[in-house]
This record gives structure tokens, C-alpha cells and sequence, in this order.
């Protein structure tokens, strides 16, 4: 493995290049925070996807292109006067050291779920009014529940056991195919819908399955066997738009036996 020292060269030799691409090119001279921001998101999706994949050498990629990122957008800040990169690291060294008292002081833990409790705990003493301002309004709706639903927990608002949650589902899915049944308006089934997934994702939680990871693999595999139909209907001679749904049902089951 490399050196501190190796490591430490290497990212200078990053911060060297931003500052030359910000002075030489024209299109890095051209960024703001703002234009860089659905680039950024892009990356992100791009590093979840390889990580998904277990791609390594993908996922290294990825990660040095949010690298890339992280200092470009230190470097745009620094010329305003606004913050540089050694006041990012700075401030995330502080935080951690500041969040990790059983690391850096005296405080005892039991385990993972312990010391995420009192990192939630602590962001409260640090000013913050709710334990929820540290979920970004912008997140996708599946991942925004998984997380406020871990951030209460860490106040204590949490059931006590996955069969409460699962309970709750029952119910929940009871109270949606009511309103279905009675043909009520749309708004009503939409909020019963709603409160059916978001008891989802916290039963998921409860069970330890991350919503996003599952879903995420479920739309593989229909993608997977989909195409498979496409593929392996064509051969027969075929066409995906005028089989019959048992015709494709057949092609369905093959995929999933070769699976």
C-alpha cells in the first residue's frame, strides 16, 4: 500500500493540475458551483452504479472523478475568497473528531447503533433545531424516507421490534385497497400509497435491506429477463408487441430458471 507521504503527493499533484486547468483552460475557467452541481450528481450515480456492479476498478474511477469534484469546487470558492480546500478538510476533521467522542475522548459505546444515536444527538448540540435539516430537500423520495426514518431513530422514535413495523404495513395496505375499493379520489389513494411505501422502507430498514439497493436490483433483473424476451422471442421468430402475455410469460420463466 502507499505511503502517507505516497498519498499525500499524489493530491498535491491534484490540486496542482486544478490550479492549471483554472488558469489554462478554457472550459474549467468557464465552471461555477453552480454548473458543476448536476455533474456532480451525475458522478454520484455513476460511482452508485459501479458499486452495485462491484466493479473495482470502475468504482476507482468514479471516485477520482468526485475527487476531482471536491477540489474544483474548493478551488471556485478560494477565488472569492469564500473557503479553500484546507478549510474543507479542516472543518471535516474538526466534525469528526467533535462526533467521535468514544474515539477522541472518554465516552463509551456498545456497538454501531450507539454511536450513530449520539452522532444525532450531538449535531443537536452543535445549533441544529431538528434532527431532519441534515436531509437535503433534493434527494429522491425512496432514499429522503430511508434517511429521516434513521435520523429519528437516533432520538429514540423508533419501534421496538420488526413485527411492529410489519404490522403496520398490514395496515397500512389495508387502509390503501379501502380506498381503491370505494373508488375514492385519487388524492386519498395517492396519501394511502404513500404511507404504504414509507412503512415500507422503514420495515426494509428494520430487516436490513437498504429500499434503494433492493429496488435497484429488482429493475436489473426485470431489465435482465425483459430483454430476454426480446431476444429469445425474435430467434423464434417473434415479435415482443404481438405475443400474447402467456407467450411471454414462457420466455419470462426461461429467464428466470437461467438466472
Amino acid at each position: 500500500m502507499n505511503t502517507i507521504q505516497q498519498k499525500l503527493k499524489a493530491f498535491e499533484q491534484l490540486l496542482t493540475i486544478m490550479d492549471e486547468l483554472r488558469a489554462g483552460c478554457p472550459w474549467d475557467q468557464e465552471q461555477t458551483l453552480e454548473s458543476l452541481r448536476h455533474l456532480t450528481i451525475e458522478e454520484m450515480y455513476e460511482l452508485s452504479d459501479a458499486i452495485l456492479d462491484k466493479d473495482y476498478p470502475a468504482i476507482k474511477g468514479e471516485l477520482g472523478d468526485l475527487m476531482l469534484h471536491l477540489v474544483f469546487y474548493s478551488k471556485i470558492a478560494s477565488e472569492t475568497n469564500q473557503f479553500d480546500i484546507k478549510d474543507v478538510l479542516d472543518a471535516i476533521n474538526k466534525k469528526l473528531i467533535h462526533r467521535h467522542p468514544h474515539i477522541y475522548s472518554d465516552v463509551k459505546v456498545t456497538g454501531a447503533g450507539e454511536v450513530k444515536n449520539n452522532w444525532e444527538k450531538l449535531k443537536l448540540k452543535e445549533g441544529k433545531t431538528s434532527v431532519l435539516e441534515g436531509v437535503p430537500s433534493s434527494l429522491p423520495p425512496l432514499v429522503k424516507a430511508y434517511r429521516m426514518q434513521e435520523k429519528v431513530k437516533g432520538v429514540g422514535f423508533e419501534w421496538k421490534a420488526p413485527e411492529q413495523v410489519w404490522d403496520k404495513v398490514l395496515e397500512e395496505l389495508n387502509e390503501l385497497k379501502y380506498e381503491v375499493d370505494n373508488k375514492s379520489e385519487i388524492s386519498k389513494v395517492e396519501d394511502e400509497f404513500g404511507d404504504l411505501l414509507f412503512t415500507l422502507v422503514n420495515y426494509a430498514r428494520y430487516i436490513g435491506v437498504n429500499p434503494e439497493d433492493a429496488l435497484e436490483r429488482t429493475n436489473r433483473k426485470f431489465i435482465r429477463r425483459f430483454q430476454y424476451i426480446e431476444t429469445e422471442s425474435a430467434r423464434d421468430g417473434k415479435t415482443v408487441g404481438k405475443m400474447s402475455l402467456e407467450e411471454m410469460d414462457h420466455y419470462w420463466n426461461e429467464a428466470k430458471k437461467l438466472e
